[in-house]
């Protein structure tokens, strides 16, 4: 009697459908990496947003049809309640699920049985940085910030020595120099601008000098768990306010970043220091998901106070979705290598970074 080959995983990719969402989760190139290991299954058109047809995913493997009925979905968003009940008992997904703003979801996907594993959960070591999401779309972020105060400003970003006269660069401050705000540096010194870079954790000051920033220090350590920045006390705020004031009102491109994990984002931009702000200047900021660091912002919006320019852009990964999809396909690639053993979803949940990541199923039950 012949043994059968136990078939091989199937692996599915969805269309997002979060209005504004471009990227895809797995890239062409990303599924030809899968060959051998398992099926992938792509959904009609999963990689148009991105510039990326059909054809191209058949091409290396993949089947078009129904991605909700794999073994493993992979997804960027969160999945909507419609798309929630498309799942059977026993599937995975994976994805930027978003447990801590979005908490219910965790309950819902358990109710169905389904194994969760959300990126923005992996512990912040350097074995994880392959697989951290998080990191490759501030990436993404930080540079398009640029882009776009470069394309609202009314000034040049570098100095420019002409016959008609000499032009000053742009002074350019970033507040919360995480990876999106390092980004955002490295882009604008690429640009010609004067930079300077903030954040209340000082020991970020040489990453900020490496990138050719200098480093304004206001006199507040705020380090956090995990990377991120503490909650300042109302003594640290009325400290760092005055100082961050007089920066931004000396400043023509203003870019903030700054996030608190689970809470609202930080106030650092405020009604005065636009007040006295140049006419003509730039203020993009980064947590409008959260509230916004500046207190004009209106996330999704740009609006003008004063002469001031104040973008608050959502989901700005996603307006350049084809290296963002790319980027995002080698960290769920990283992560697969976690949970894909011997032809089978297998995770090992003694491994700190399945284990951490993981928020329905496994150790949950």
């Amino acid at each position: 009697m012949t043994n059968q080959a136990s078939p091989r995983p199937t692996i599915g990719v969805v269309r997002e459908t979060t209005p504004g969402e471009m990227r895809v989760a797995l890239v062409p190139k990303a599924v030809e990496a899968l060959t051998g290991r398992a099926d992938v299954i792509v959904e009609t058109a999963a990689g148009a947003g991105a510039r990326f047809a059909d054809d191209e995913y058949t091409h290396v493997g993949a089947t078009i049809g129904d991605p909700w009925r794999a073994d493993v979905v992979l997804t960027i968003a969160p999945p909507s309640p419609d798309e929630i009940r498309r799942f059977r008992p026993g599937q995975t997904i994976v994805g930027m699920l978003n447990p801590r703003g979005n908490p219910e979801i965790i309950d819902v996907l358990k109710a169905r049985g389904v194994q969760a594993f959300a990126l923005e959960a992996l512990p912040r070591t350097s074995r994880a940085q392959t697989m951290d999401a998080l990191s490759s779309q501030a990436n993404v972020a930080g540079y398009k910030a640029v882009v776009l105060a470069a394309w609202e400003s009314t000034r040049f970003f570098p100095m420019l020595t002409t016959a008609a006269g000499t032009v000053k660069p742009a002074s350019v401050l970033v507040l919360g120099v995480g990876v999106a705000g390092l980004q955002a540096l490295a882009t604008a010194k690429r640009l010609g601008g004067r930079t300077t870079g903030y954040d209340v954790r000082p020991e970020v000051a040489e990453q900020v000098r490496s990138v050719g920033a200098q480093w304004l220090d206001v006199g507040i350590s705020a380090a956090g768990d995990g990377g991120y920045a503490r909650a300042l006390t109302d003594e640290e705020k009325a400290q760092q306010q005055a100082a961050l004031e007089a920066a931004v009102k000396a400043s023509d491109i203003v870019i903030t970043t700054a996030l608190v994990p689970g809470r609202p984002a930080p106030v650092l931009v405020t009604k005065n220091a636009v007040r006295y702000m140049r006419p003509g200047s730039v203020i993009i900021d980064l947590a409008g998901e959260t509230g916004g660091n500046c207190e004009w912002s209106v996330p999704g919006q740009t609006i003008d106070k004063f002469g001031v320019t104040i973008a608050a852009p959502l989901n700005l990964p996603a307006s350049m979705p084809e290296h963002a999809s790319d980027l995002y396909s080698k960290n769920i690639l990283s992560f697969l290598e976690l949970i894909l053993k011997d032809g089978e979803i297998a995770p090992d949940f003694n491994d700190d970074i399945v284990a951490a990541s993981c928020i329905t199923g496994g150790l949950h039950g």
